[in-house]
């Protein structure tokens, strides 16, 4: 039996692939500016940090340095943090300087001294000339509920060095960083296990 789609006419979806490709190489040519990029995720749904390093993972695939500072997970073993520690110190580096989440630290004084410690690490890192991809993994948790000034973040980011490329990641991202950033996206939640009475799963939550 012959395949009817043999015989189907693929002329008009072709010349339209044809001049897609025109005007997309068009727009493209017109693309030219290229510096580093500060990056938002925030919003409610799962996958912020996840996307995160995904991007740094692929930052590492091109040989660029890479360094991640987490915010507030400091006390939990994650399948990330083992990923990462196995890998060449040359190529990316991973410190928690969180004490974790509010509700368990319950010490606001103690919360607070976390995030300055973990800001006034993320400056260096910013301003290394060595390190081409910052990753500041829930920094925007801390600035949404006042543990760090935001009014001194968002000056220091004004003046960051253009070289490199910086990701925020949390849920509750303050407007005027979202107004600052180069990309921003936005999460949102359909439908999520923890509702459903699931526990949080290994490899897929932590």
């Amino acid at each position: 039996m012959s395949d009817p789609s043999q015989h189907v006419d693929h002329s008009r979806h072709n010349a339209r692939m044809k001049r897609m490709k025109v005007a997309r190489d068009k727009l493209q040519a017109r693309r030219t500016a290229e510096r580093g990029l500060l990056i938002v995720h925030t919003g409610n749904g799962k996958g912020k940090s996840s996307a995160a390093f995904g991007m740094a993972i692929r930052s590492i695939g091109w040989g660029m340095r890479v360094a991640i500072l987490q915010f507030v997970k400091g006390t939990w073993e994650t399948g990330e943090r083992n990923f990462f520690a196995a890998m060449p110190l040359d190529l990316v580096s991973f410190e928690s300087m969180g004490e974790g989440f509010t509700w368990d630290t319950q010490d606001r004084a103690k919360d607070i001294a976390a995030a300055r410690r973990g800001w006034e690490r993320a400056k260096d890192l910013i301003a290394d000339p060595e390190i081409d991809f910052v990753i500041l993994d829930e920094l925007n948790i801390v600035l949404a509920d006042d543990t760090l000034p935001s009014a001194e973040v968002l000056a220091f980011l004004r003046e960051r060095p253009l070289a490199k490329h910086i990701c925020i990641t949390g849920r509750g991202a303050r407007a005027e960083l979202a107004e600052m950033a180069d990309l921003v996206t936005e999460f949102g939640e359909v439908k999520h296990p923890f509702n459903a009475g699931f526990n949080a799963q290994k490899g897929v939550e932590y």
